[in-house]
């Protein structure tokens, strides 16, 4: 029989590809998802319609990790062997104007999933999605584990909460709770207020004749990307292990958005120059200019390293978005 996992955020980017692994390894996935007045399961729909068709052991279960009480009820019906936090307010810049539901949601919604777990399935093992973005103001280059943090902004402030409780939770109770310090991750499933979407997104309405111009920030902002699907590999594995250690998972590789655009307008065979215009609303009061993970434990103890390089990345997104269009324009696809 396969174990069981349960996922916060499990119709987000990550959560839809972890989920997809997870069953493919035989496990049952349990999925939280927050009660509202329209469906937000887009990203998981093909999996969760093949429930009847193929057998496809997948549940959602209503919850919020603001309410205690459902993730007690939760864990109590479920009892699963391995649990993955991956539910947050997760954009930065927007972090900024609601910093109290930030913090409430992305910080200590971590801790309500910790205590509950420590009471009602201590033996299970858990994941943390901490972030590159606790680096902030960088005090080393690349950052690994041992880098101190410094974080630039309401969203980083509640991931280095979460991270040093998830640390806490493991030293002081004997938890098997791991953070993952996941470098920016993207992929066609990534929302379109980030900025590699919304460059992608914009790139195939600008090919279509859609749309103009597409408006941006600070474009010397230097990340380090990687593929998403590659990246959840990295967080199973860790529950894998023995002991539960945390890990840098990245590329070691960083680029600027201005290098991020012009591979995504070239794929389209456009030049950024006439389409991109700047826009100060999208700077963040406090920016962080330079994330470059080195994932070299990641890579000696879980056997992980990344496969899908920087160009190639850009180029799945603006493919896939162009085919998205496409098939929204023709009636194949009916968005939201």
């Amino acid at each position: 029989m396969g174990k069981k996992a349960l996922i916060t955020g499990i119709t987000g980017q990550d959560g839809s590809y972890l989920a997809e692994l997870l069953l493919s390894k035989g496990y049952e996935v349990h999925g939280i998802i927050r009660r509202s007045s329209s469906f937000n399961t887009e990203r998981i729909d093909p999996i969760y319609k093949d429930r009847h068709d193929k057998g496809t052991k997948l549940f959602l279960h209503y919850g919020d990790l603001s309410d205690s009480s459902s993730l007690i009820k939760i864990l109590g019906e479920t009892q699963p062997e391995e649990i993955y936090n991956l539910a947050a307010q997760s954009h930065v810049r927007v972090s900024f104007d609601i910093p109290e539901f930030t913090g409430d949601v992305t910080a200590i919604g971590t801790v309500r999933m910790l205590d509950a777990m420590r009471h009602v399935v201590p033996k299970a093992r858990f994941y943390q999605a901490s972030s590159s973005e606790m680096y902030g103001l960088v005090q080393e280059v690349p950052q690994k584990e041992t880098t101190p943090f410094y974080p630039r902004s309401p969203y980083a402030a509640a991931k280095m909460y979460s991270h040093w409780i998830t640390v806490n939770y493991r030293e002081s109770y004997g938890l098997h709770a791991t953070s993952g310090i996941l470098f920016n991750h993207e992929s066609p499933r990534r929302g379109e207020t980030f900025v590699t979407r919304k460059i992608t997104r914009a790139v195939a309405r600008i090919k279509a004749g859609l749309q103009e111009k597409l408006f941006l920030g600070n474009l010397e902002a230097k990340r380090d990307w990687g593929y998403a699907p590659e990246y959840v590999e990295a967080m199973w594995r860790m529950l894998q292990q023995d002991k539960a250690e945390d890990y840098v998972v990245a590329t070691g590789e960083t680029h600027t958005v201005q290098e991020f655009l012009d591979v995504a307008f070239a794929r389209a065979e456009l030049d950024p120059k006439k389409h991109v215009a700047f826009d100060e609303r999208y700077l963040r009061p406090a920016e962080v200019d330079l994330l470059i993970g080195d994932a070299s434990k990641a890579k000696k103890k879980l056997g992980w390293e990344p496969k899908v390089k920087f160009k190639q990345l850009a180029e799945i997104m603006v493919d896939a978005d162009i085919r998205l269009l496409a098939e929204e324009r023709s009636g194949q696809r009916i968005r939201d």
